[in-house]
């Protein structure tokens, strides 16, 4: 198994660590956990969105309490593609909420937005709406749009819920002009 980082805080360990060098046991338990913090509203497609990147997980006494991951995604902006690091898959296990787990992991997924992306974004429900924003992260004031199967298809559910941080050193693009998503199945965003 390959890690990118662990560190141990108060008898529980974060790992930073890809999609690929996760355990089928722990991406048995990661999926668990997501079922159950979603309640039962996690869909096959909800999952699919969050492999395939870097993950952080939280343990404690060996169970996972406490999963993000970060995903690359293309953003066609102003004519120009940018690699954005999306957020997916949020979650923090009931019993062990309001203990900052939900900051150390994006701790560490923002650490990653800073080495490696543009900017970073991510879809808030009602509940993390809360998280991000006082972590810096703003709502994106401009119009969203994915490249579909079909040509452009305009988000404007979408907006107001999606929420955008610029990677260090870095600006946000410019929030006149739309951010054009890729498409995948499912929630696009």
């Amino acid at each position: 198994m390959t890690e990118y980082g662990s560190t141990t805080e108060y008898g529980t360990t974060l790992r930073t660590v890809h999609t690929a060098h996760l355990t089928p046991a722990e991406l048995v338990a990661i999926r668990a956990l997501l079922d159950t913090a979603f309640d039962g509203d996690f869909a096959d497609e909800d999952w699919e969105h969050g492999l395939g990147g870097m993950h952080a997980l939280i343990s404690e006494d060996g169970e996972i309490v406490a999963h993000g991951s970060l995903v690359q995604r293309r953003v066609l902006h102003r004519g120009h593609s940018l690699r954005v690091g999306y957020v997916e898959a949020v979650a923090v296990r009931a019993d062990h909420r309001r203990q900052g787990l939900g900051g150390r992991i994006m701790d560490a997924l923002e650490r990653i937005v800073d080495g490696a992306y543009v900017f970073g974004a991510l879809s808030a429900s009602d509940t993390g709406a809360a998280l991000y924003a006082g972590r810096g992260w703003q709502v994106w004031p401009g119009g969203l749009a994915a490249l579909g199967p079909d040509g452009v298809v305009r988000l404007p559910e979408e907006e107001g819920t999606t929420y955008v941080r610029a990677a260090a050193g870095r600006s946000l693009p410019d929030p006149g002009a739309e951010l054009f998503f890729d498409w995948r199945n499912g929630d696009v965003l």
